[in-house]
């Protein structure tokens, strides 16, 4: 051998005849079973290979491959082995120029198949599957790095060597070596074919790029649907993981938008298939966070969506075809339906709260363009017109229909409509600190971040604060709320302080809770006691909290001293005991310095710069078509028709003096006509209308008549009695088309 090495060393133009006479020999010895032979000219062509690296070689290794070929072909699984201990030395070599004609199909055909083997002897058969993943690694590392060796990423390669490696993958039996990155294999895990199939995968996996990706991750799809692997999907989520934690990072969007296309595919399948596959992209999800999520974000979740819809119909389709009947199985594929959108939700869910601040509610309006608003003549959102940026956290297109479910019957869904909004609108992190609801001994321990308001959202506020103030408000007085509504309520408020209070905004937020107070106390919707001490006990958690932060001596002193009356004399108003002591029958009788006084507060607040004219006038919650259309009672039952248009007649107010009827009654005249001066639209709107339909009720019941509205908007009312007709003049007709007081 030492002579032989010598004289080809010397001579490389003679590796040629070398091969070829070595070639000859060995096929020979091969078809007589001389399998000494064969060991000696298989050897003897190894060390040849490794010792000359001289262009010549080129000839030597097609006759050295030749004959690892005629070995694998061989029934015997010690040549089957031998053949490829040689290969994989072969692959191992770094050539000095590429070669142009070579192909390694034969290789990945006949290394693929002996990864399948069935041999009788278990032990033999596991060691012709070692050699066969040993082979297809060799492959890989000979041809991926090699440009002009890009075949080996072709589908027919790959159809052969991905479901290679996962049939053996599946026989892992120690599930927690195959967690993580790969581990430096010692001995034995080179003896494991599953260890071994998985270092392959993850090396093949890890050499890929974005034009080959898609043929590296189709196979594994086809591989689980062939071995129905999806459910259970225990195999299939490991496989996934290996996938996410080997591919280039910048590549994850790719196996993303792979698993949804696959989605689609399925889409038909049994429940439980489309749930694991679901569960399947929810971890790849979290692997990629953070990270590479794509270009094509409103395509998943427009994705997502579309298969959480079809979820729902089918589910809908099941239990209509199930009508009268008790029917078991159906009531299993309802509850897997239900699997499907929790798998969905949770997805979608995992994959927003990953995505930039600006991008996420880009995404929640999108996702609400999906939806059914409520209380409107179309039923989604139109999201066309939204661009492709978001310049504030509550665009007015997304206010209405996250608002929308606020106020709908299930307590549960009206505590998430409140924590989406917490999270949208705590831009410095403040609500952590504001968890639960509680009398804040000093705000300024809490160490709340805060910025000056700015323009825009003085803006906001100006535009849509009726709007949050009318949730807030209607959102107190359900009459399901649990604690922890009034604890989110609570938060609400006081993140509307801290982000987005202004001086007006700051006295609009002092009326709403003047409003909750009174109606805890005059009780027109008849909610249960536990309700009205709730109500009580906000308002004095907030008004402590609001005191402080605007900081104006006079108004914490009031705020303090009615606390600390309600600590002697009635705790159930306050938020530490209401929620474990005993609640009082009635509220009539307690005085009023239990209370929190408008005049009180004006005085205060006046005293300090604040426009305080507002304060005089009850806040009264929009009145909308949500309120008309939705099973909620209308504002014109809760809400007093003397409150609506005498601005100035305040429940508590008017416990502290009952002489002077006349003056009180030229002051609440001069009050309206102030009140149609300068009060804002929106109010003057709202009261107005809401006197209007009073009266339509009240002549409707008196009469029991046919109430006819106008027409058009500046129209008269119809009165219809048997035969006669009967038409009422404006008595005071305002400068706005649609608002008349009859």
């Amino acid at each position: 051998m030492e002579k032989l090495t010598f004289y080809a060393v010397s001579a490389p133009e003679k590796l040629d005849r070398i091969g070829t006479y070595l070639a000859d020999k060995l096929t020979r010895d091969v078809v007589r079973h001389r399998t000494g032979n064969v060991l000696i000219a298989m050897e003897a062509l190894d060390q040849l290979l490794m010792a000359c690296h001289s262009q010549s070689i080129k000839p030597f290794v097609e006759s050295f491959l030749h004959m690892v070929a005629k070995l694998l072909e061989s029934g015997e699984p010690e040549l089957q082995m031998l053949g490829t201990n040689s290969f994989v030395k072969f692959a191992n070599i770094e050539e000095d120029t590429p070669s142009y004609h070579r192909r390694y199909d034969f290789f990945v055909s006949r290394f693929s198949s002996m990864c399948h083997s069935c041999y009788d002897d278990p032990e033999v058969q596991r060691e012709i599957r070692v050699a066969g993943i040993r082979g297809i690694q060799g492959v890989v590392r000979k041809t991926v790095n090699d440009e002009l060796q890009a075949t080996i990423w072709e589908p027919q390669h790959m159809d052969k060597i991905v479901p290679s490696l996962l049939f053996n993958m599946q026989k892992l039996e120690d599930v927690d070596s195959r967690i993580g990155p790969p581990s430096s294999p010692d001995g034995d895990k080179e003896e494991n074919p599953a260890v071994l199939a998985e270092n392959c995968f993850r090396e093949l996996l890890g050499r890929a790029t974005y034009g080959n990706m898609s043929n590296a991750v189709r196979p594994v799809f086809e591989h689980l649907d062939h071995h129905h692997l999806w459910d259970p999907n225990e195999f299939a989520v490991h496989c996934f993981k290996v996938i996410m934690y080997s591919i280039q990072a910048q590549y994850s969007h790719h196996v993303i938008q792979e698993t949804l296309a696959h989605l689609d595919v399925r889409k038909k399948d049994s429940p439980r298939v489309r749930a694991g596959i679901i569960q399947v992209l929810l971890e790849a999800v979290a692997i990629a966070a953070k990270g590479s999520i794509g270009p094509t974000v409103l395509e998943v979740f427009n994705t997502l969506l579309k298969h959480l819809r079809l979820s729902v119909e089918f589910e809908a389709g099941e239990r209509r075809g199930s009508m009268g009947s008790v029917n078991v199985s159906t009531s299993t594929k309802d509850n897997d339906e239900r699997i499907v959108q929790n798998a969905i939700i949770q997805t979608i869910g995992f994959f927003g709260s990953n995505l930039p601040d600006y991008q996420r509610s880009e995404i929640m309006m999108f996702i609400m363009g999906k939806v059914p608003v409520f209380g409107t003549t179309t039923h989604t959102l139109d999201t066309s017109q939204l661009g492709f940026t978001i310049v504030t956290a509550l665009p007015a297109p997304f206010l209405d229909p996250i608002l929308s479910p606020s106020l709908m019957e299930d307590y549960e869904l009206r505590q998430l409509v409140l924590e989406i909004m917490h999270n949208l609108t705590d831009r410095h992190d403040n609500r952590a600190k504001l968890r639960g609801i509680r009398i804040i001994p000093d705000v300024a321990d809490l160490k709340i971040k805060r910025e000056k308001i700015s323009k825009q959202d003085a803006s906001f506020m100006k535009k849509n604060g009726q709007q949050l103030y009318r949730h807030i408000y209607l959102g107190c007085k359900e009459d399901d709320n649990v604690q922890k509504n009034f604890e989110l309520l609570y938060t609400s408020l006081a993140l509307i302080t801290i982000e987005l209070a202004n001086e007006e905004v700051v006295i609009d937020l002092i009326r709403v809770a003047i409003a909750l107070q009174d109606n805890a106390i005059i009780n027109e919707d008849n909610l249960p006691m536990f309700h009205r001490c709730a109500m009580m006990a906000l308002v004095a958690a907030y008004l402590n909290f609001l005191s402080q932060m605007i900081a104006v001596p006079a108004f914490c002193q009031h705020v303090s001293k009615v606390i600390e009356i309600r600590t002697m004399e009635a705790p159930y108003f306050l938020p530490e005991h209401i929620f474990r002591d005993k609640l009082p029958k009635s509220l009539e009788k307690h005085e009023k310095n239990l209370y929190f006084l408008t005049n009180k507060i004006a005085e205060s607040l006046g005293g300090s710069g604040y426009n305080v004219e507002k304060l005089t006038v009850p806040y009264v919650p929009q009145v909308t078509d949500e309120d008309r259309l939705s099973r909620r009672k209308s504002i014109v039952d809760t809400v007093s028709i003397q409150v609506d248009i005498l601005p100035g007649s305040n429940p508590i107010d008017n416990m502290v003096d009952t002489n002077g009827m006349e003056e009180q009654e030229k002051e609440k005249r001069r009050l309206v006509i102030e009140k149609f001066q300068k009060a804002p639209f929106e109010e003057i709107a709202a009261q107005c209308e809401t006197k209007a339909n009073f009266l339509h009720d009240r002549l409707a019941q008196i009469l029991e008549l046919t109430i006819r509205p106008p027409p058009s908007p500046s129209g008269t009312l119809t009165i219809t009695s048997g035969h006669a007709q009967y038409q009422s003049v404006p008595v005071y007709e305002m400068k706005f088309p649609d608002l008349c007081v009859y």
